[in-house]
């Protein structure tokens, strides 16, 4: 029983809104709402409905369907009744007993803050729906109380209600195809959220209940109902526009048969959405809590848009950071708030970038867009070599150097109490492979767009070849993780090495690519991802667990990330070959992924990391973009679709 708490749902409106909750349909996190809306897309999130709660009424007996959490109790117990869930092609539930049987669907409509709920008498017995929504107005990142500020006005009509939750609050409509709305107010107090409590974070919450819709349902008749912040629809188009959403979500994503693929597909389809300040597309990091981020939004459209073959949506997300272009770097993020400047903390962001382009031109052979971004990319590189934020410059030897106290600038970010937890100031070796692979894609367009190559480029390019093999290798043939030139080595066994080998342009040659890669696979490799740490390292931390400060202490020592797995895979083939056999141990490997993708917490997702021992239990949010990208790059680029679904 415990796993219907455990496993939750997900569905998304292309503009940072969502739909989520647990199988249960009771709320363990704050983050959990019926209607999350955007309100400056992909940001500005508000939870507006937190729930809707169902009772059936037959033969004179109230059978209440919902189920909370309260503090030391479970009530109601409607799981009891639940029969079945699938969460695709829409998240769908059956209840019912020997005398009456209902269907429960849910679906966002895509560019809109709209949610439906769709319902179905599928039994013999004639029965009243009661369903009370609970509304809420917060930060999707807060909890709500109740409080005199919130008296949620509500004008009333035979189809609908527009509700302000208190004075100059948007205008939120509900509507429904049939039935009466009966007006009946209370606060629902003190729901329990035990996600919320297991991070430390507040864990009580209130929802109002402003009356319920009743309706007497006959067999195989419908019921279906509306939240949305968009005027008021008609109830005659509701049911079109109901048949509208069952559609789309059934539609096949590619050409493959393959279930999985088109599964990955379809999750990864989340991540993607408007942003309204560049009128462009981004990508969301992650669900629930993540915004677009620069780097991860570079790495995840490698394989969500560009191996997957959709140019335009491509060109849109590498516009929208593109345009932010400052002193030679895109955002690392922008922030949750319209009226705030992006953020601009990432030394690797912006070498992504060139990543991103370059696998661009590679799938598309889009040289016009090229042509015009090219002055952007090549002040990038000035931007460096004469130095920029943050003290990054380039050093004697070719290196790229960077950081400062106080400030994390790689992917291994976490800060506690302004206290960088890996400091990682110096040249870090993936920093450096990237830095490195800029260089040479800047060169391969110049000659694209034959323009002449100045000299102090083919320098640097020769510098890092020469001085990065020689400086980075360790005595085992491995790669140090930081180092300052002549000062230090941070001798951290790490993944990052990985990307001196996976990345375009190697910076090693065949025989310590192999070296590195199977002392990666000795050390770091999971089932699941790569471990940020060694464990024979005194700093390995095996669980990720706790508050925020116990959470950011071991995000990256040795906590497992699934977005290394691409990286991984793509250098096992690079060096053992691209074999049938290859192939078939790959596929068994993911196995392990897949079984968490559909039976596992955040169900047809990845989460964003596991436990660095005994993983097998996600962590962090519950659908990571990078994480899905990993999968979807890299079937599209092996096409291990073309394999079968392999063997679970």
């Amino acid at each position: 029983m415990n796993e219907l708490f455990e496993k939750e749902w997900l569905i998304t409106n292309g503009l940072g809104g969502y739909a989520s909750s647990t199988v249960s349909n009771a709320n363990t996190r704050h983050y959990h709402g019926l209607l999350v809306a955007s309100l400056t897309p992909p940001t500005g999130r508000k939870i507006l409905v937190g729930k809707v709660e169902e009772t059936i009424v037959v033969n004179g007996k109230s059978i209440l369907l919902s189920t909370n959490f309260y503090p030391e109790v479970i009530y109601p117990h409607g799981i009891d009744y639940m029969s079945e869930f699938k969460a695709k092609p829409l998240p769908h539930w059956r209840y019912g007993d020997q005398n009456w049987q209902i269907e429960k669907s849910i679906s966002m409509v895509a560019g809109s803050n709209t949610t439906l709920v769709h319902y179905k008498n599928t039994g013999k017995e004639t029965f009243v729906l009661e369903v009370h929504p609970l509304y809420v107005f917060s930060d999707y990142h807060a909890i709500f109380r109740e409080s005199s500020a919130f008296d949620f006005y509500t004008e009333f009509s035979p189809e609908h209600l527009k509700t302000h939750a208190s004075k100059g609050s948007p205008a939120l409509f509900t509507s429904w195809t049939s039935g009466v709305f009966v007006e009946d107010r209370s606060w629902y107090k003190n729901i329990h959220l035990p996600k919320s409590q297991q991070r430390g974070l507040s864990c009580h919450n209130d929802y109002y209940h402003i009356g319920y819709l009743k309706k007497e349902l006959k067999p195989n008749e419908e019921l279906l109902l509306c939240f949305s912040l968009d005027e008021n629809r008609p109830q005659s188009t509701l049911d079109h526009l109901w048949e509208e959403q069952r559609r789309t979500a059934s539609r096949k994503p590619s050409k493959s048969t393959a279930t999985f693929y088109n599964d990955l597909l379809r999750a990864g389809d989340q991540f993607l959405v408007h942003r309204a300040s560049t009128q462009s597309t981004s990508i969301i990091a992650g669900y629930h809590w993540f915004a677009d981020w620069g780097r991860d939004s570079m790495i995840a459209m490698r394989g969500l848009t560009i191996a997957t073959g959709r140019k335009g949506i491509s060109k849109s997300i590498l516009t929208t950071f593109l345009k932010e272009i400052d002193q030679g770097m895109i955002p690392d993020r922008f922030s949750d708030k319209a009226d705030v400047d992006p953020h601009y903390n990432a030394m690797d962001a912006t070498f992504w970038l060139f990543i991103a382009v370059y696998e661009y031109f590679k799938r598309f052979g889009d040289i016009e867009f090229v042509k015009k971004h090219f002055k952007a990319l090549e002040e990038i590189l000035e931007h460096h070599i004469q130095g920029t934020r943050y003290n990054i410059h380039v050093t004697e030897e070719g290196f790229l150097y960077g950081g400062q106290e106080g400030v994390q600038l790689t992917w291994m970010d976490a800060l506690v109490d302004e206290k960088v937890i890996t400091p990682r100031i110096g040249c870090p070796v993936e920093v450096n492979a990237l830095w490195y692979n800029a260089l040479k894609i800047y060169i391969c367009f110049c000659k694209e767009l034959q323009i002449t190559v100045a000299q102090k480029y083919k320098d640097l390019i020769e510098k890092l070849e020469v001085n990065f093999p020689k400086m980075f290798t360790t005595d085992e043939g491995t790669l140090y993780d930081v180092i300052i030139p002549g000062e230090s080595y941070d001798t951290s066994f790490r993944p990052n090495q990985l990307f001196a080998i996976s990345l375009p342009f190697p910076l090693l040659d065949r025989d310590q690519q192999k070296t590195v890669f199977d002392a990666v696979r000795k050390k770091l490799y999971t089932p699941y991802g790569l471990r940020t740490l060694d464990v024979e390292d005194p700093n390995f931390i095996g669980q990720y667990t706790g508050g925020q400060w116990s959470r950011d202490h071991s995000y990256h020592q040795g906590t497992v990330w699934p977005f290394l797995l691409y990286e991984y895979y793509h250098c096992f083939f690079r060096i053992y070959g691209n074999s049938k056999k290859n192939r078939a141990r790959v596929l068994k490997e993911l196995n392990h992924l897949k079984d968490h993708f559909y039976h596992r917490d955040g169900l047809h997702g990845i989460s964003e990391i596991f436990d660095g021992l005994n993983p097998g239990k996600g962590k962090g949010c519950i659908q990571q973009a990078w994480s899905v990208s990993a999968l979807v790059k890299l079937y599209a680029e092996y096409k291990l679709y073309e394999d079968g679904e392999g063997e679970m």
